[in-house]
């Protein structure tokens, strides 16, 4: 893969995960109840699942599941499913206290699976990596190579686009002095939620 291919792909990138969608709006719910740091284990879980996605496509199988209509309804709807979830979650979730910290630390393992299930159950990720891929392939090179390179972009990319929307949330927590405020926060992220799965819910492939 050449530097100019590459800096195309780069770009492409970026728009791809600055883009809002149900990992930018998990990613910010974390910062805002938990901050940066222990945002962490979201944002490598998302990780997970996102190479999960770039590893199916890589072996083929994401061609198989883009042209297969039962596998792609499976998957959406699990995800439709999943999303709901976690906004009656969030929606129901408690505000934050004094000793929440330590909680935090004990939850790592459970934000990082539930954050892994996000992009996992989100087939809209597996369609466009299947449209996106083939765009920067040289037939003239290691395909292996050249889909290593575009993965590990795309997963280097959004872990430092995911910790600016950790950081970007993370300043609204000074604003949420009261329990009335974090309510009122939780509620809002729990319809963004909400509002991903609906997303998901009418996506149509072209």
């Amino acid at each position: 893969m050449t530097t100019s291919v590459w800096l195309a792909f780069l770009v492409a990138a970026v728009l791809i995960s600055i883009s809002p969608g149900a990992g930018a709006v998990n990613t910010m719910s974390s910062g805002l109840r938990y901050g940066v740091r222990n945002s962490l284990p979201a944002i490598l879980g998302l990780q997970l699942g996102y190479g999960a996605q770039i590893l199916l496509v890589g072996l083929g199988l994401g061609a198989i599941m883009a042209s297969s209509a039962w596998a792609l309804v499976v998957i959406k709807w699990l995800g439709v499913a999943y999303l709901v979830w976690l906004g009656w979650k969030k929606w129901h979730e408690k505000p934050v206290t004094s000793g929440d910290t330590e909680n935090a630390s004990e939850a790592a393992s459970r934000r990082f699976w539930q954050s892994a299930l996000v992009n996992l159950t989100n087939p809209k990720a597996t369609v466009f990596l299947v449209a996106l891929f083939p765009q920067f392939l040289h037939a003239g090179e290691a395909h292996g190579e050249q889909l290593a390179i575009m993965g590990l972009t795309l997963i280097v990319v959004d872990c430092m686009v995911m910790l600016g929307y950790a950081l970007l949330a993370s300043q609204l927590f000074g604003w949420m002095t009261t329990p009335e405020k974090q309510q009122l926060m939780n509620r809002v992220f729990g319809s963004l939620f909400v509002a991903a799965a609906v997303a998901l819910a009418s996506f149509r492939r072209a």
